[in-house]
């Protein structure tokens, strides 16, 4: 069957129509087996694709991705949750295989930045992972195959609208690649660069010898950076990113927005964040919401008031005390800079988020600068010489 071209509804706003995808010779590497995507859900599927494939092929495990506006809010493979992680990312009354578990990860890194996600999965979509995606506000799903009775449940998303792609896994992009801008034509060779434990060979910190899981994350955290709108910071922990900085012009505005977003993830983990009691019926979404304005220090009234109305009782809040105490325990967290870090404020600000271990490309005048800190702080980082610009 002809699959050359796949006509869209409009392009990335809808007055800009008419709109499509193509090939000029031969067939797509997709196919829709539901739903209309869109122009902005599939750049999301082709590059969410690319992510987990690399993932998939690099750390040996299932992997997936929660993307949005061309960006990942999170990423992970499949590493065992625990009971906690199971509460803060709402599956610890389901069943998971390991690819679920990996989309159970990336989800959970930023769940607010995910809602009306783009998934995109590494292996074959399973039954577990089929219903994990069902329950979840999610606009499409790409992944290179789909088990029997998976097609089932997730055509009863958005009322039969759910986008489902299947992509050829066996596919290669050309080696050169061509984009269009206002009329002119851009030409380069792809990022093809393998990030693997050797870009983590030249170690320029006192301390020299990176752990296994630290390894593991940094190569999470690079990959990540591949496919992530430039400037950008990624942290890792535990085989799953936990916070992204993307898309700033000031590096440290690309460590602090990501810093932040870890420090969210991890105090979602706070016994009092875990235990709190919402009221019947209130949705995934709302308790997201929620559970973000009961971490929000400067509440205006009216969220406030809306803040309260989906608790049984008026939780008690935690303080800014008490969320540093509850910070300084995490520990071990990975960090990855798609390049060189100008200043050493930015190893400062990702001192306090728990960062221990960093890779970055290297070649700022003020490198001895940045070697120095994290030499103040205990930490080990390697200059890979890749910068990771995605634009």
């Amino acid at each position: 069957m002809d699959n050359a071209e796949l006509l869209l509804r409009y392009g990335c706003n809808p007055h800009q129509a008419p709109a499509r995808v193509f090939f000029r010779t031969g067939n797509l590497p997709i196919r829709v087996l539901n739903g209309k995507p869109g122009y902005v859900n599939l750049l999301d599927a082709l590059n969410s694709w690319q992510l987990v494939a690399e993932l998939r092929a690099s750390i040996r495990l299932p992997a997936a991705a929660s993307f949005k506006h061309v960006s990942p809010a999170g990423a992970a493979v499949g590493i065992p949750l625990t009971r906690e992680m199971k509460k803060c990312c709402f599956v610890d009354d389901m069943e998971l295989s390991p690819l679920a578990t990996a989309y159970a990860r990336a989800r959970g890194a930023d769940r607010l930045s995910s809602f009306g996600d783009w998934a995109a999965l590494s292996d074959p979509v399973d039954i577990q992972t089929a219903k994990l995606l069902r329950r979840e506000v999610s606009d499409g799903v790409v992944a290179p195959g789909y088990e029997p009775g998976t097609l089932d449940i997730l055509k009863k998303k958005k009322k039969g609208g759910y986008a489902v792609i299947e992509i050829d896994q066996a596919y290669r992009a050309p080696e050169v690649e061509q984009r269009e801008v206002f009329g002119v034509v851009f030409e380069q060779r792809r990022n093809t660069v393998a990030l693997t434990a050797g870009t983590l060979a030249k170690i320029v910190t006192a301390k020299k010898n990176f752990p296994d899981e630290a390894v593991r994350d940094l190569i999470v955290a690079q990959i990540a950076l591949k496919y992530t709108q430039s400037n950008s910071v990624c942290f890792a922990l535990g085989g799953q990113v936990i916070g992204v900085g993307a898309g700033q012009q000031s590096r440290i505005h690309c460590t602090r927005l990501a810093a932040s977003k870890a420090d969210r993830w991890f105090l979602r983990q706070h016994p009092r964040v875990i235990g709190l009691a919402f009221k019947e019926g209130i949705g995934r979404p709302d308790r997201d919401n929620a559970i973000d304005q009961f971490l929000e220090n400067n509440l205006t009234p009216a969220e406030q008031f809306l803040w309260q109305e989906n608790f049984t009782n008026e939780p008690e809040r935690l303080t800014i005390d008490e969320k540093r105490e509850w910070l300084n325990l995490m520990r071990g967290v990975s960090l990855a800079s798609d390049a060189f870090f100008p200043f050493r404020d930015n190893i400062d600000r990702a001192q306090q988020s728990g960062v221990e271990f960093v890779v970055q490309p290297g070649g700022s005048v003020r490198d001895d600068a940045v070697i120095e800190a994290c030499n103040e702080y205990g930490m080990i980082m390697a200059m890979s010489g890749i910068r990771l610009f995605h634009h």
